[in-house]
């Protein structure tokens, strides 16, 4: 599959970056995290090709078959949709991280699921927009999931993960992005690093990288507009 556009959008995505950092005094890295929801394994190819090497899948059924036909190529496979319980055993050990844990049950399922002698990575979701549809541990209640979790031997904490609200303005995307990032600072406060923070997607991912994303989670803004699905849907629950 050929993506003549992908170059520059992915070219277009890594100058927006650099100026949002560059306006922020920030300098770490921002992982792009390709997000190939409702395409084939032809576009994961293209995405290879084109020098994204993290791809992010919402569902567990999507992905798999996409990662078995791409076997031959060395992809850090990203979960960034909900998880339910009863798909744990699924995926641990097929996604280098999981981005959703919002809750101790699935921590706890995970952990029990995890291969032996293996750690999964994991981010612990956050509402931080408070809506009442989206998944994501409250931010209150945050500090209790960390230290449930921390007790989870075969999981890794790696940070936090939230979503802005899609009708967000950037004020509000900012807001939302700049508590993901209090929050993780806290729980270093704490004793708990939480280096990654996973936020920002096609149409908000500017705020997010000022506020200190170090992973965006994109779609459209590298592969187009998808048929079916909005364009803010790229990562993360809203059941």
């Amino acid at each position: 599959m050929e993506l003549p556009a992908l170059p520059g959008r992915l070219a277009r995505v890594r100058e927006v970056v650099a100026d949002r950092q560059r306006r922020a005094g920030l300098a770490h890295e921002v992982r792009i995290v390709a997000v190939t929801k409702t395409h084939g394994a032809d576009l994961v190819r293209a995405a290879w090709q084109a020098g994204l090497r993290d791809l992010g899948e919402n569902r567990v059924q999507e992905a798999l078959p996409k990662q078995d036909a791409t076997a031959d190529l060395p992809i850090a496979w990203h979960l960034i949709g909900s998880l339910q319980r009863n798909k744990a055993r699924q995926v641990t050990g097929r996604f280098a991280l999981i981005h959703s844990v919002d809750r101790l049950e699935l921590a706890a399922e995970l952990n029990r699921r995890a291969p032996a002698g293996a750690r999964q990575r994991v981010l612990l979701q956050v509402n931080c927009s408070a809506e009442p549809q989206k998944g994501g541990v409250a931010a209150d209640q945050l500090p209790g999931l960390i230290d449930a979790v921390a007790g989870c031997e075969h999981l890794e904490m790696a940070g936090l993960m939230t979503m802005a609200a899609a009708d967000a303005d950037e004020a509000q995307q900012r807001r939302t992005f700049a508590r993901l990032r209090e929050l993780r600072d806290a729980a270093a406060r704490r004793g708990v690093p939480l280096p990654e923070l996973s936020m920002g997607m096609s149409d908000d991912y500017p705020a997010a990288v000022e506020e200190g994303a170090t992973m965006i989670r994109l779609g459209s803004a590298l592969f187009g507009a998808r048929e079916a699905g909005p364009t803010h849907d790229e990562g993360g629950s809203t059941r």
